[in-house]
């Protein structure tokens, strides 16, 4: 009798006693999607330093996609390839491909490039639907965080926003928030979900170390796709801020303007003729360029501090039909100019 009680309180113990888990490995999901993750290398022939004392680091060129077509489509952040004059894509076994820019959004920070031809074996992500990721889901991020390509890194999902939630640049994207280890190099790399679909595109971080502090943001897929897949594409190729306190120190005959950074080859604001920067300047912290076009109208758009303004304009340039005028309303050295150019489809 005694032994019996002295057996049944053995057991209970162990049943009360918490169970050590490790958690499951990734690693049979990772190897399934590992290949359809690719390494982006850009290069801008004329990018000026903003600052004099600013190291160039060739990592600072290197950002993260992923393949998502048969046809040799790729997502990947707009802030990598906006204005690239050269894009290359380097695939897990070591070979580079040059791709084009199809389509950029930057205020959503997505953009799809194109390769210039199909590798012989070519590995697609499925893009999963990310209305249902939900907040305290498991998710992991592939990309090359300061060039390490191919690094893995897991966490959750921490929180989730519609667009109009945030009051940053990005406040009209949907963006989902992450304590995975991201860092320079995973941005435009995907975000996948256990099953190992992409549910999102990784796009930044907030840090005040510059390195990884649990605040990650990636856009979702559902927004990737209706942006670059659903909607016709368009790539300005053209960076700039909005100025206006400095729009009467610079004689510019409105409350605002968009003065331009950079110009990138072979894209629309390069056909037309635009200008970018050349005078590094800081004022308030802030560097940028001065010297360059200051744009006052885009399509019969005129350019205000409204953010629904780019968005007008981007769905004029989406609308309009092959050998249709682009034009442009510009203040250069003092001088009103209007630029313009035909839509072909080399643009």
């Amino acid at each position: 009798m005694l032994e019996n009680i002295n057996v049944n309180i053995k057991i209970l113990i162990v049943l009360l006693i918490p169970t050590i888990s490790f958690g499951h490995s990734l690693n049979p999901v990772f190897e399934q999607v590992n290949s359809s993750v690719v390494v982006i290398h850009t290069k801008n022939t004329k990018q000026i330093p903003l600052k004099s004392d600013q190291n160039k680091n060739n990592k600072k060129n290197i950002g993260s996609g992923v393949v998502i077509s048969n046809d040799g489509k790729i997502m990947t952040a707009s802030h990598l390839v906006h204005t690239a004059d050269k894009v290359q894509v380097e695939f897990l076994n070591g070979k580079i491909i040059p791709a084009r820019v199809l389509s950029s959004v930057p205020h959503a920070d997505v953009a799809l490039i194109q390769l210039k031809r199909l590798p012989r074996e070519l590995k697609v992500a499925t893009l999963g639907d990310s209305d249902k990721v939900l907040v305290g889901d498991e998710i992991f991020v592939i990309g090359a965080p300061y060039g390490y390509s191919h690094t893995i890194s897991k966490g959750i999902v921490s929180a989730r926003y519609k667009p109009g939630d945030l009051d940053t640049e990005m406040g009209m994207s949907e963006l989902i928030q992450t304590d995975a280890a991201i860092n320079t190099g995973n941005s435009g790399g995907p975000m996948f979900n256990e099953n190992g679909e992409v549910v999102a595109i990784v796009s930044h971080i907030i840090s005040h170390s510059g390195g990884n502090e649990g605040l990650g943001f990636a856009v979702t897929s559902n927004m990737s796709k209706k942006l670059l897949l659903e909607e016709k594409p368009v790539w300005s190729g053209l960076d700039g801020i909005i100025i206006t306190k400095l729009a009467t120190v610079l004689n510019v005959p409105q409350t605002a303007g968009y003065l331009v950074q950079h110009v990138a080859e072979n894209s629309i604001a390069y056909q037309m003729g635009l200008r970018g920067g050349t005078i590094p300047t800081t004022i308030y912290d802030t560097h940028f360029l001065l010297g360059g076009d200051i744009i006052l109208e885009m399509l019969g758009v005129t350019i205000n501090n409204n953010s629904q303004t780019f968005n007008q304009i981007r769905q004029k340039l989406s609308s309009l039909k092959q050998g249709k005028t682009i034009s442009v309303k510009i203040l250069r050295a003092g001088k009103i100019m209007v630029l313009s150019t035909s839509l072909t489809n080399k643009l």
